[in-house]
């Protein structure tokens, strides 16, 4: 992708109180310093805005009852879907009054999928869980070429593409999208609540050219 050219690049977020911040030109090679107690500064402010807090990790474990996990929940309402090849699924869990905390487990049958966990900061309206299907990830390069699922087993780190960059600067990360073994054992975690949000669990089929993935999940919250 082309690199748009700016007169000021390169800066680092100051961490504490009374850090410095380092600013710059790409033009003249020029260093302006500002300290970080200049809270009116607008570059500093407009960046304050643009970043979202730092997320807590979250709490990952698996489980090996996956026959048990998927007999349960292939008989309860929603809560057995198709993600498609080349699909996304986000499924929006808002957080809930009454619950301190976020839980979820997942499966598949026969193949793995990209999962990851991201945190809107945004006003709750309603309590209601949602599903939302897209045919890709919205931050992908459109130039950038599609490869072909590799069933081998995946080295730990296998980032999937998708969702990863935008939902960075777009809100908070508790965990970015990797390629999940959930056709092998239950997939499952939960997060405290970091405040008043929603929930994003992205569950992301997108490097897949060749084959839908049965999803089993259940999400819930604890107080």
């Amino acid at each position: 992708m082309k690199q748009r050219n700016t007169n000021m690049a390169k800066y680092q977020v100051p961490q504490w109180p009374g850090d410095i911040v380092m600013i710059q030109s790409e033009h003249t090679g020029a260093v302006d310093i500002l300290s970080a107690d200049l809270e009116s500064a607008d570059l500093l402010g407009d960046h304050r805005k643009a970043s979202p807090p730092l997320m807590a990790p979250p709490c990952i474990w698996t489980f090996a009852k996956m026959k048990e996990f998927k007999s349960k929940l292939g008989k309860e309402k929603n809560s057995r879907l198709v993600v498609k090849r080349g699909e996304v699924v986000t499924i929006r869990v808002p957080t809930h009054p009454e619950g301190k905390r976020v839980c979820w487990e997942f499966a598949t049958d026969d193949y793995d999928i990209g999962f990851g966990v991201y945190f809107d900061w945004t006003p709750v309206t309603s309590t209601d869980i949602t599903v939302q299907v897209s045919e890709s990830s919205e931050d992908e390069d459109e130039d950038e070429e599609e490869e072909e699922e590799i069933e081998d087993p995946v080295p730990a780190g296998d980032v999937e593409r998708g969702s990863r960059s935008s939902l960075r600067g777009r809100y908070g990360e508790v965990m970015p999208v990797y390629r999940r073994d959930s056709h092998r054992d239950v997939q499952a975690g939960s997060h405290d609540y970091p405040g008043e949000g929603i929930y994003l669990l992205k569950f992301d089929n997108s490097y897949s050219l060749l084959r839908n993935k049965t999803l089993y999940f259940h999400v819930y919250y604890t107080s």
